[in-house]
């Protein structure tokens, strides 16, 4: 298969996943959690479990206004909700247990408005910060590489696959925050971090692999590429899919409260494989043609 010659199809393919990830996140946004917009959450067992409907119409004395309640496991439920007192929690807590006898309280985390703010913010400096310290420290390491492609342009080249991995999860997640409440928090910035982190470390192992064939390897750019990228698809296809196997175990078998981090590690490492593969190293090539074609236009005028 011919990798960098078929780039146009690779670049097509990932224009549709990202382009319509952007437009779900337009459109639906992301469904934010407490973490993020301040409020309550409570975790409760039951011996034996009511409907969602009867344990909202059992809570309605409270005026909580919106009440999110979620089932997790055989007896277990979830109630988000905005913020409350302690005395108004422990009244909860007491109305549970005389509307539907033996309740035992697993968790009970408040969060307030501004602590949600102070969250949100942190976690997009946070994601900044890490894409421009992530441009620089790559631009270094290839810093001996200036023919034919300079240095700093493996570092962008890496910070657009990371953006193409992360944004294809958001995406994702958006359309589940719409169609199946699905909240995110910090657990899913933490997905989002990781998600980074195996896709640099893919997107890395396969240039790398093209810097040390241009200074060993003869023939066109466009060669040394395809040769590269054909070196490592096997041990980064391999590394990926150990990992993607244990994360499904973990959706599959863990508990309710870590299946959507699990979910997200599991788009976001299948994306970041591709990309390493398919859209990085021909990203190199392209804009490679595009500098030549610049330099000639500008001899011939």
């Amino acid at each position: 298969m011919k990798i960098i010659k078929n780039r146009w199809a690779w670049y097509l393919l990932s224009g549709i996943l990202v382009g319509g990830s952007i437009v779900l996140l337009a459109v639906f946004g992301l469904k934010q959690g407490i973490d993020f917009t301040g409020g309550s959450m409570l975790s409760v067992r039951f011996d034996h479990r009511p409907s969602t409907v009867d344990a909202e119409k059992a809570l309605n004395v409270f005026n909580l206004n919106t009440i999110t309640i979620q089932p997790g496991g055989d007896s277990d439920l979830i109630f988000r909700f905005q913020t409350v007192e302690e005395d108004t929690h422990q009244k909860i807590m007491q109305t549970l247990k005389s509307t539907f006898g033996n309740v035992t309280e697993l968790q009970y985390n408040a969060i307030g408005p501004a602590v949600g703010v102070e969250l949100r913010q942190k976690a997009v400096s946070a994601l900044v910060i890490i894409f421009l310290l992530i441009l620089g420290f790559i631009a270094w390491s290839f810093r001996k590489v200036s023919a034919p492609v300079q240095s700093w342009k493996y570092g962008v080249i890496v910070i657009i696959t990371a953006f193409h991995d992360v944004a294809i999860p958001v995406g994702l997640f958006a359309l589940l925050g719409k169609f199946a409440n699905v909240e995110i928090g910090t657990p899913f910035i933490a997905a989002v971090l990781t998600i980074m982190g195996y896709s640099i470390n893919d997107t890395i192992v396969v240039l790398d692999r093209v810097r040390e064939n241009l200074q060993k390897t003869t023939g066109t750019f466009e060669e040394i590429v395809e040769h590269s990228v054909k070196q490592t698809m096997l041990r980064s296809f391999n590394t990926s899919m150990t990992t993607v196997l244990a994360l499904l175990a973990v959706y599959i078998f863990g508990g309710d409260s870590i299946k959507d981090f699990a979910l997200a590690l599991i788009v976001g490492i299948v994306t970041g494989t591709y990309s390493s593969i398919f859209i990085a190293s021909p990203l190199l090539v392209s804009w490679n043609r595009w500098s030549r074609r610049k330099v000639l236009a500008k001899a011939q005028a």
